[in-house]
């Protein structure tokens, strides 16, 4: 019943065009300096050409109305999708760029406005409108990066983070093949959305796709922890199609990204964290955060090593805690494949993570 009712609503607008058309054509012929239709014809026969445009835009209206409510509904549903994608801030600054874009075609038009053609003059100000919104929304959404999210947006009136609000983790290939990401949206501590962008995905399938069975196994499994990551469902995940040709390394492309999206970037990679720190990008290190979990270890603390293998200096030994972490036992190159007592002398903290010294008790 809807589709019918919008169908005659839209034979109706025909039959409105099919006049307004007849009437600009009545306009360019006194612009070219010919004898208006007025002038030139009976008054029946300025009512019989109105009648017939406005009947037979009608009709071609109404046969073509249901491709155009199908395409009006699909885009509809597109820009719904788009929209539910968003988070508000970046929906909040969108808007923003297209009314200040609007309001500088507004300003502009004033200098057209001495167009004596009214066609001509229409056209200008749709272009201008339409070219002025478009630059200001992509403007202010290639900057978001570098504007501050007022506190209204991003809090409720307890002062809480709405949900959604957080930044955008934007994921790299090192993080996806390492896997732990899987585990730690798990536990349900990441808030907002992961980001994968398209390049990224490019990568990881060459990746896959290597003709060195090492490179291969990695590539496959940073695919299937994403399929595991977006099947967990603990944590939304975005593809992101937005890509850099001007740019050739994917490193320069993430913090690219990241920076325009206002988002951090998840990495373990040392080097990716460097230069995104010295482009003042967030960053969110997964070494550094297993690093920092991890238990301390105290000088004078007493422990139990298996010691595995020597070490690099004359009777040293090397011993490692569950989660990885290697003790550098002095005299334990005798205890070797033994379970020995040691006491923790130091702990050095380093990039590459924790590393413990210790002697035999």
């Amino acid at each position: 019943m809807a589709r019918k009712a919008a169908r005659l609503i839209l034979a109706l607008c025909g039959a409105g065009i099919g006049v307004v058309l007849v009437i600009a054509v009545n306009t360019i012929i006194i612009s070219l300096g010919y004898l208006s239709m007025y002038q030139s014809m009976y008054t029946w026969g300025v009512a019989l050409i109105y009648t017939a445009a406005g009947i037979i835009t009608a009709i071609i209206l109404y046969f073509i109305s249901p491709r155009l409510i199908d395409g009006f509904l699909a885009a509809i549903g597109a820009i719904e999708a788009k929209l539910a994608s968003m988070a508000i801030e970046d929906i909040f600054f969108s808007v923003i760029g297209l009314m200040t874009g609007l309001i500088l075609a507004f300003l502009v038009s004033t200098l057209t406005s001495g167009i004596s053609m009214s066609w001509l003059r229409f056209l200008v100000d749709v272009i201008l409108y339409f070219s002025f919104g478009y630059l200001g929304w992509t403007a202010v959404s290639k900057r978001r990066g570098e504007l501050a999210v007022p506190s209204w947006l991003t809090h409720t009136k307890e002062g809480k983070l709405h949900a959604g609000m957080a930044r955008p983790k934007v994921l790299d290939t090192s993080v996806i093949i390492d896997g732990r990401i899987a585990d730690i949206c798990a536990t349900g501590i990441i808030e907002g959305k992961l980001i994968v962008p398209k390049f990224v995905l490019t990568e990881l399938q060459h990746i896959a796709d290597s003709a060195d069975s090492l490179k291969r196994n990695r590539g496959r499994r940073g695919l299937d922890i994403l399929k595991m990551i977006q099947e967990g469902g603990h944590v939304p995940v975005v593809i992101s199609e937005k890509d850099y040709d001007d740019v050739a390394e994917v490193d320069a492309k993430l913090i690219r990204l990241t920076h325009e999206m206002g988002g951090v970037v998840v990495t373990n990679d040392y080097n990716l964290n460097k230069v995104a720190g010295v482009q003042l990008v967030p960053v969110l290190n997964i070494n550094e955060l297993a690093n920092a979990i991890k238990p301390l270890a105290l000088p004078g603390e007493e422990m139990q090593a298996l010691i595995v293998k020597e070490g690099k200096e004359n009777g040293q030994g090397v011993a490692y805690l569950e989660d990885g972490t290697m003790i550098v036992v002095e005299g334990g190159k005798r205890h070797l494949n033994e379970v020995a007592a040691v006491v923790v002398t130091s702990v050095l903290q380093t990039a590459a993570g924790r590393m413990i010294f210790a002697r035999i008790k």
